[in-house]
């Protein structure tokens, strides 16, 4: 199983996250892609190399962004999580 990180934009909206319905959701998507790290979608141009995984809860579009780094055993880096306004243009931000 591959090793799960989690950067500190991450792990502070994860800590945050008080609607339990909504941190199961992003719990089932951290172990969708645990068991397939390809499961997202693929980004280019100024984000390549991300993966971005859709996450619906209560009509919200909530979007989850990480990195597959192939080693020796597979680590999985959780970049930023959030609603969708505004994401991408963050990530790159917080890419820089």
């Amino acid at each position: 199983m591959p090793e799960l990180r989690f950067l500190p934009a991450a792990g502070k909206y994860f800590k945050k996250l008080k609607e339990k319905g909504l941190k199961e959701k992003f719990n089932q998507a951290i172990q969708s892609i645990l068991e397939n790290p390809f499961i997202g979608e693929a980004k280019h141009g100024d984000l390549e190399s991300i993966y971005c995984l859709d996450v619906f809860y209560n009509k919200t579009n909530y979007e989850l962004a990480y990195v597959v780094y192939q080693e020796e055993n597979q680590v999985i880096v959780v970049i930023m999580a959030g609603t969708r306004e505004n994401f991408y243009e963050n990530l790159k931000r917080y890419r820089k």
